[in-house]
């Protein structure tokens, strides 16, 4: 007796992530939880790279919807004129006709690991195998029982290209993991097991496995995101609870995936980009609309993705349950992760620390009501004797005790969308075992702006280019943008006003690619909003162009 009260004493400090103490409702949040679970700095360092190695590759093997990887890369390795890849495209017409793999997964829009370590990346990967490294950030292949199985992880989303260095935590400029679901469920029912066995030629366990596949894609709601960019999470969680019964274990049957429930997220606009990790530390809400209002929002996000992805609820919950160090190693290094600085990408010498001092007065007027607080190591005591690197660090950031929400008058779309499945949500077994609890908001978190240089375009939506549309008057904010990736910090990055760059500095290649258009006219990409109350008064500005710069050049700071 005494030994099992020792074991469970020992299980409750190793594995404290169903600690309600740290994810209960209205928390308060005295200061950034990097360290979320009070760990010893080296416990914390070595859980923190195995939770950045679950980030690239996905635990989750309880998923439904692993695709047998031998076949699947061999289909798309094959030749453009074969028989098989012809026959398919024809038949679906959603696939365009890939020369081999590496182009599946440069559509994905997944990032290659670099060919050396880098030193402006403030999330170093962890150490990792030749084998490991084949395959881009995101990529997880693993063996089950019935083969070689192929999946995505967090980071397919959650890491980004910043002028060739892989930031993990970062957001992916231009992701289509939703995008590649929609296309998988549309292409699946034409694979009949005759010509996925013949043409393919595949093991038993690999028709199993592409059988559980077809199955569970029967309970995927997917909807085709309304620009690139932005993912359809909200979207397609909701439309696949919609094809699930509306009972607390959102039971799978024939009959509900025939006739799945209506749902205004069918044509809803809701989308938004993937949100960056180093904020966490600061809240006690979830996503950007601060509508999760209790639960580890880790747990929160594998819910949300074997929702999407058609996995029984029972045995995910019991995944759970069983994999909880994995789950408090991912949270570890979520909380821990660090923004891209400006100055170890550009030199410190890039900021013009004078301009950068006027810029902070500014911002203390119109931003820190909202976004918090940053003092910056030119205030410290001993500022006289610091280098210009540390001189432009923060040295404390303040943000509020009680993740707020506001409306400033953007894009509703994002926060309408949680009205209308937070009550499916809610009432699942398995959300009661975690803890998260959905309260539709009105409005959307100010977020901390640790890194804000590096997260263009912003808004919840990608409806601003860069921070200088940012501090325009929203009917003279560009309608319209190119986008394109962050490769060259001469010709793909506007320094000045931080972000795309506008107009004639556009590069061309960008312009003749339609899906890198982004039109705020569209429905869920108005560009409208924040701007009266923080640099418009009645209507009228309360800063200089000159003054603007000063407080973008702060901004680059933080």
């Amino acid at each position: 007796m005494a030994k099992s009260l020792i074991k469970l004493f020992l299980f409750s400090f190793t594995f404290p992530l169903f600690a309600s103490s740290l994810w209960e409702k209205d928390l308060e949040i005295l200061s950034p939880r990097e360290n979320v679970y009070g760990l010893a700095e080296s416990e914390l360092k070595a859980r923190v790279a195995a939770g950045r190695k679950a980030a690239l590759f996905y635990p989750v093997t309880v998923s439904d919807l692993l695709l047998p990887y031998d076949p699947i890369s061999a289909f798309f390795d094959s030749e453009a004129d074969d028989p098989v890849r012809q026959l398919l495209y024809s038949l679906a017409r959603v696939v365009s006709p890939y020369k081999n793999m590496d182009e599946v997964y440069a559509w994905v829009g997944l990032h290659t690991y670099p060919a050396a370590a880098q030193p402006e990346n403030p999330n170093p990967l962890p150490e990792l195998t030749p084998e490991e490294r084949s395959r881009p950030m995101g990529t997880t292949v693993f063996e089950t029982e019935d083969g070689e199985a192929l999946t995505f992880g967090c980071a397919a989303c959650h890491s980004g290209n910043l002028f060739g260095v892989r930031v993990l935590g970062l957001t992916n400029r231009f992701p289509r993991a939703n995008e590649f679901f929609r296309q998988g469920a549309t292409l699946a029912p034409y694979v009949n097991s005759f010509l996925f066995q013949g043409a393919l030629h595949t093991t038993a366990g690999e028709r199993r496995m592409f059988a559980r596949a077809k199955g569970a894609l029967r309970y995927v709601g997917t909807k085709v995101p309304v620009t690139l960019g932005l993912d359809t999470s909200l979207a397609q969680v909701a439309l696949s609870l919609a094809k699930r019964r509306p009972d607390e274990f959102a039971t799978r049957t024939a009959v509900s995936h025939r006739f799945p429930r209506k749902n205004k997220l069918a044509e809803l606009v809701a989308d938004s980009k993937p949100a960056v990790w180093w904020n966490l530390k600061y809240k006690n809400r979830w996503l950007s609309d601060g509508s999760i209002v209790s639960g580890n929002p880790v747990h929160t996000n594998f819910l949300w993705n074997e929702i999407g992805r058609g996995t029984d609820l029972v045995r995910l919950d019991g995944w759970l349950k069983e994999n909880t160090r994995t789950i408090e190693a991912i949270t570890a290094a979520v909380f821990a992760s660090r923004p891209p600085r400006y100055e170890k990408f550009f030199g410190s010498g890039a900021i013009d620390l004078a301009r950068a001092k006027l810029g902070e007065a500014h911002y203390k007027v119109s931003c820190q009501r909202c976004h918090g607080g940053y003092e910056k190591g030119w205030s410290r005591e001993d500022a006289a004797g610091l280098s210009l690197d540390e001189l432009l660090q923060n040295h404390r950031v303040t943000y509020h005790r009680r993740t707020p929400v506001r409306n400033v008058g953007t894009d509703p779309g994002r926060y309408l969308g949680m009205f209308e499945f937070s009550a499916d949500l809610n009432r699942l077994a398995i959300s009661k075992n975690i803890g998260t609890v959905v309260v539709p908001q009105k409005g959307y978190v100010p977020p901390p702006l640790d890194g804000i240089w590096a997260r263009w375009p912003y808004f919840h939506n990608n409806s601003i280019p860069n921070l200088c549309a940012l501090l325009t008057r929203s009917e003279e904010r560009p309608a319209t943008y190119h986008a394109g990736e962050a490769r060259s910090k001469e010709t793909d990055f506007d320094r000045e006003c931080v972000g795309y760059p506008l107009g004639e500095k556009t590069p061309g290649h960008w312009k003749k690619d339609p899906d890198y258009f982004y039109d705020t006219t569209k429905e869920g990409l108005s560009n409208k909003g924040h701007d009266e109350g923080i640099f418009l008064s009645a209507g009228r500005e309360i800063y200089t162009r000159e003054q603007k710069l000063e407080l973008i050049e702060f901004l680059k700071t933080l």
